[in-house]
């Protein structure tokens, strides 16, 4: 595969991070110019967010959880050279399900969606990173 083809699901992730840590400002901003909540009680952080602000400051904070170990076997299969086929297409499978887990929770919000998302997403990480695993020790 080349190096291409392994960051381009990368650099979608990247920017569904990039998109929402911009729409979370943008609501941030917006409620103190409205005076619905004064700047510093920004800095005491969520209780004092409204739900819908709390929905983006959430989904931002899960793009720093599953997604950290996705780009970390990313730069690894690269290392590596055990990018292929499969991996790559799991690899796509983790980033849609996390561009459609983040759609949900910042539109309806609705658990019985959003679980399994996020299932789907943890689980085809995980066999990413065990088919990683298993390339490597026998490599080695």
């Amino acid at each position: 595969m080349s190096v291409m083809e392994v960051l381009l699901p990368v650099f979608m992730q990247v920017i569904l991070t990039f998109v929402v840590a911009f729409s979370l400002a943008y609501r941030r901003v917006t409620l103190v110019r409205s005076g619905a909540l004064r700047g510093k009680a920004i800095a005491l952080r969520e209780p004092n967010f409204p739900e819908h602000v709390l929905q983006y400051s959430n989904n931002y904070l899960n793009q720093f959880e599953l997604p950290v170990l996705f780009y970390v076997l990313m730069i690894l299969l690269l290392i590596t050279r055990q990018a292929d086929v499969i991996q790559m297409t799991l690899a796509w499978i983790f980033v849609v399900s996390r561009i459609a887990h983040a759609y949900v929770h910042l539109t309806s919000n609705r658990i019985t969606l959003r679980g399994p998302l996020f299932g789907i997403g943890l689980f085809v990480l995980s066999i990413m990173w065990g088919i990683f695993m298993v390339g490597i020790i026998r490599v080695y």
